[in-house]
Formats: structure tokens, C-alpha cells, sequence
């Protein structure tokens, strides 16, 4: 396997483990509320080494245990910037707190289109604006493998009612990932993984909406 998920928290939030089985080198994508002892219990029993932590986005439930990572693993935090300052300023997005969060400053800010290395795993950074204005979903290209975030879940997207929405934004994101091949295995921040393929409704909603 090369993703480990772990919902945690009062929202489910999908922590996820990625593991590069060449190099043992691994990183934590959306470290959830509650998600920290089982995300360190999991990549020592499969001897990862965690050197990234990858935001999909600053919502507070996909970042609450990123600061209490960071410090234990010494691993470097990466988010778009248009989502930087949530993290360092939680609330600051407008969503309300259920309680206290640990502000947390990134070391890296994605760019649209870059790769992301996790050992000799290659993350390509899809800006995919539209349930916050920095999401992003990472897609590895050579494992058919689309870590969406809030962006695309089983049957449906990410919630247009909140303060960082915008649905013009979602309906150009979704034109972005109803491109990708049809096998391609989505693994959504709630909920169950999809494909592409049984998605297909993206590619319908987003052009009905141009």
C-alpha cells in the first residue's frame, strides 16, 4: 500500500500516511484532530521515515495536529499560499472553532503544477480552488492515485456554503479532474475512495456551468 488513512475527529477527517516503499521515506497529508499517535504508531511499525506534511487545504479539521507533528518529526509543512494565513491565524477563514487550534507556520508554498518528491513517489500539486481558495489535490501520475482533499468525494464535492467558497472556482476544479484518466483512484478527505471513472458526473456540472 502506499496510503494509509486514519479518520479522526469530530468530522471524520481523513489523515492520510503516504509511503514510498523504495526509500522508506514517507510524508502525512491532512493530519486530523485525534490523528497524531496512530499516524507515528503506523510509521514506525512500517519503518517510514515522515519528512513532509501536505496540506490539501487550512480548514481547521484537516490541520489541527500539524504544529504537534512538525515539532515531533522535524518535518516540513507545505500549503498553497492563498491558504497560508488560516494556519498561522486559525479562524481567521471566517469557520468557527470548536476549540482551540495550534496556529502553525509552513515552510513551503505550493506552486499549480509542481512535483512534490516523497522519496522517489512524484506528486503533482492540481490547484483545485473552490471549498477554500488554496485547495489543492496531489496526483501521482504513475500509481493512477488523486489525493483530493475537500475537492472531490464519492458522489459529491466540497461544501459551497462556507465562508472560502466559491463555486465558479468548483466548477473549473472539477473541469481539472474530470480530465484525469478514468482509472484513477480518488482518496477524498471524508468519506470512501472513488475513481475518476464513477465520478463521471465532474465533467457534466462542470461545462453545464461555464
Amino acid at each position: 500500500m502506499l496510503v494509509y488513512p486514519f479518520p479522526s475527529g469530530p468530522l471524520g477527517t481523513r489523515a492520510l500516511l503516504l509511503r514510498c516503499p523504495d526509500s522508506g521515506k514517507g510524508a502525512v497529508i491532512d493530519p486530523s484532530s485525534g490523528s497524531l499517535a496512530f499516524v507515528l504508531a503506523k510509521a514506525q511499525e512500517l519503518g517510514v521515515a515522515i519528512e513532509k506534511i501536505l496540506l490539501t487545504h487550512s480548514h481547521w479539521d484537516h490541520f489541527v495536529d500539524a504544529a504537534a507533528l512538525k515539532q515531533q518529526t522535524q518535518a516540513a509543512l507545505y500549503v498553497h499560499p492563498l491558504d497560508r494565513a488560516n494556519l498561522q491565524n486559525p479562524g481567521c477563514d471566517g469557520i468557527p472553532l470548536f476549540f482551540p487550534v495550534q496556529p502553525v507556520t509552513p515552510d513551503v508554498l505550493l506552486v499549480e503544477g509542481e512535483i512534490v518528491d516523497v522519496g522517489r513517489l512524484q506528486l503533482q500539486v492540481i490547484h483545485t480552488p473552490g471549498h477554500s481558495p488554496g485547495s489543492v489535490c496531489f496526483y501521482l501520475a504513475d500509481h493512477h492515485l488523486l489525493i483530493a482533499g475537500d475537492t472531490l468525494f464519492q458522489g459529491g464535492m466540497g461544501n459551497l456554503s462556507l465562508p472560502t467558497a466559491c463555486s465558479q472556482d468548483m466548477w473549473e476544479s472539477l473541469k481539472k479532474l474530470s480530465a484525469l484518466p478514468p482509472q484513477t483512484r480518488v482518496v477524498p478527505g471524508h468519506g470512501q475512495d472513488t475513481t475518476i471513472g464513477q465520478e463521471s458526473w465532474i465533467a457534466n456540472i462542470a461545462w453545464s456551468k461555464q
